[in-house]
């Protein structure tokens, strides 16, 4: 098993164009694997670990409805976003600048078999992770995610999720609201759930937070649980 995983950060990046870039390393290491198994071989395959901010986008999942979309597409080029309905899991969501989406490609195979506990982890990576900032995260049953407050009228999603797999390698990820204009949720209904809030670091700390230390401390947390080797740059 390689526990190694090859890291990234894409910077500002098109969301179109890293979602193409997701899917060839995908494909890449679904290749290795049905190369493997067709020639009784076991060559090892890749992990990679992709940090990115994008320009304002929504993206909808392959399960979402599109009436949670609530802009025109005249009204989206208005506000200089863009919108593109995907084939993760989950509805609804925004992405901007000023908010840390991660894009684990790993071959859960190198890791353990179970996407329940795969989407646990990254749950808790950013559960631990704003915990270093006195920010309570917790669950929302049945609701995947990082939420505040859960179980009172002030319920409010601090990192939404989404996940693709196919035979064990996961794309998409997680997008946690750092310094994110939480106006551009007013858009859409979030992940599809009516009457609950959205916040974000900043909103909970009336301050910004470095990206950068931020995505250290993720970093940290996910080396930990998943029994990481090393991250290595690609």
């Amino acid at each position: 098993m390689n526990r190694k995983i090859l890291l990234l950060d894409l910077a500002n990046k098109d969301y179109k164009e890293t979602w193409d870039y997701q899917s060839e390393l995908l494909q890449e290491i679904v290749d290795v694997k049905i190369h493997n198994r067709r020639n009784n071989l076991q060559e090892t395959t890749k992990n990679y670990f992709l940090f990115v901010e994008h320009p304002h986008v929504y993206t909808l999942g392959k399960s979402g409805d599109f009436s949670n979309l609530l802009l025109t597409e005249n009204q989206l080029k208005e506000k200089g976003a863009t919108f593109y309905k995907i084939n993760r899991g989950g509805d609804i969501t925004y992405h901007g600048p000023g908010q840390i989406v991660g894009y684990p490609i790993l071959d859960l195979e190198n890791f353990f078999t179970d996407i329940h506990k795969y989407l646990r982890f990254l749950e808790e990576v950013i559960i631990l992770t704003i915990a270093e900032y006195g920010i309570k995260g917790t669950r929302s049953e049945g609701e995947t995610g990082v939420w505040l407050d859960v179980g009172t009228p002030f319920a409010r999603k601090i990192c939404a999720m989404g996940i693709r797999s196919s035979r064990w390698v996961t794309m998409h990820g997680f997008a946690l609201n750092a310094n994110v204009n939480l106006g551009y949720f007013d858009n859409i209904i979030p992940c599809g759930i009516k009457g609950k809030a959205v916040t974000s670091m900043e909103a909970e700390l009336n301050r910004k937070v470095d990206l950068e230390e931020v995505k250290q401390k993720i970093l940290k947390h996910f080396k930990s649980l998943f029994e990481v080797e090393a991250f290595e740059a690609l």
